[in-house]
């Protein structure tokens, strides 16, 4: 008899690293079936053995108004989820990250259900709404985390038991240029990437911003050749409305890992993309608008309960890469960190030295390996005796 699994991912990366993941189960699992929210890499890594119910482009809201104003859509999404689960009876429901939409399906599935509950990917509540560890403890069967860092604050201060299994973006980005060894050969061109975001307000806050500092580098560096990564979802005419006045600035699609393997340098709004710039071996300066930048700093200093807003500097517990966000954030600031990192940079070798002792503090386990060989031992135990 198969089993059956229902996985939550509400954003590209979750679709991304849940597609590892489902690869991953049907190894364990070869006669496996899966039902998800998701996206398209999922569904392609699910084969003919999976069914998307609903992308995640009809999931994705940022920010108190746009989710205000879809609140109706989202309610629906909701209770199509609540009701395909109870429906379809998995033998359990692996949440991705995305704590908004995941929390609230994982307490009606509690409430309503025996189901096994488990979470990949930890939402980053050690930065801030620490109170949701009470929605875990009570509604989680098992968490799989993938911050080295966070079993510490699950096990030590929350004494909620949790699974490092590795970094699945470490991983993704090993197989990549293990497939790829030449991909990090030198070139003579200067590239510089842009990673303004995966969802359309950040990329409207931060890609103007970033265009202007580095179209406006001195001509020391030779052939610069500046190019934008397009994000799952967003069309080529978004882009378009801000790369219009730059007809120099190339967008690819599709191709962010190709990109971050012969770039020089970056710059990356916050996020898993940092990581990523990280294990490519990319120096990067971390840029990211936020309105208002006084209010923001003063939230940061005084509420936030972490030090930095970068996986980077969060996993080496110190700054290693510079984070210009809120009263920091803007075309001089930018450019002149952009400048120091740069070829003959004072902080570019600094900067790869730092991204050595991320790179230890990570190790070296294949995060979706791990977790699919603990769920299928939970799911089938006798079978592991």
């Amino acid at each position: 008899m198969s089993v059956k699994y229902y996985l939550i991912a509400g954003e590209a990366s979750g679709d991304l690293h849940a597609s590892h993941l489902i690869t991953s189960l049907r190894r364990e699992d070869p006669q496996a079936e899966f039902r998800f929210f998701g996206g398209d890499k999922m569904a392609a890594a699910s084969g003919g053995c999976g069914t998307l119910v609903k992308h995640y482009r009809d999931l994705a809201y940022m920010g108190f108004i746009p989710v205000l104003r879809h609140l109706p859509t989202i309610m629906r999404n909701m209770r199509l989820c609540r009701e395909d689960i109870l429906s379809w009876q998995p033998d359990c429901v692996i949440f991705v990250d995305y704590a908004g939409f995941n929390l609230r399906i994982a307490k009606y599935l509690r409430r309503h259900s025996n189901l096994k509950l488990y979470y990949y990917i930890s939402p980053k509540i050690w930065a801030w709404k620490e109170w949701r560890i009470k929605n875990f403890k009570r509604d989680i069967d098992e968490m799989f985390c993938i911050l080295p860092f966070e079993k510490e604050f699950f096990e030590t201060k929350h004494h909620y038991p949790v699974h490092y299994v590795g970094n699945p973006t470490a991983s993704e980005v090993r197989d990549y240029l293990t497939l790829n060894p030449s991909s990090r050969m030198a070139s003579s061109i200067c590239t510089i990437a842009l990673l303004p975001g995966s969802r359309r307000q950040e990329i409207s806050s931060n890609l103007p911003t970033m265009l202007e500092a580095v179209t406006s580098l001195p001509p020391k560096w030779g052939e610069v050749e500046i190019v934008v990564a397009g994000a799952p979802g967003i069309e080529k005419d978004y882009y378009d409305s801000f790369l219009k006045d730059y007809p120099q600035v190339e967008i690819a699609f599709g191709r962010t890992y190709e990109l971050l393997s012969r770039a020089t340098a970056a710059l990356v709004t916050s996020g898993t993309a940092t990581l990523e710039t990280c294990c490519f071996g990319v120096p990067q300066v971390v840029c990211y608008h936020t309105s208002p930048a006084r209010l923001t700093r003063w939230a940061f200093d005084h509420i936030l309960s972490c030090k930095y807003i970068s996986l980077v500097n969060l996993i080496a517990d110190r700054e290693v890469v510079p984070e210009l966000f809120a009263d920091r954030f803007g075309v001089d600031n930018i450019r002149r960190h952009l400048t120091d990192i740069l070829p003959g940079g004072e902080a570019r070798q600094a900067m790869l030295e730092g991204y050595e002792d991320v790179h230890r503090r990570l190790g070296n386990d294949n995060a979706p390996a791990n977790t699919a060989a603990i769920i299928h031992k939970l799911l089938n135990p006798t079978k592991n005796n």
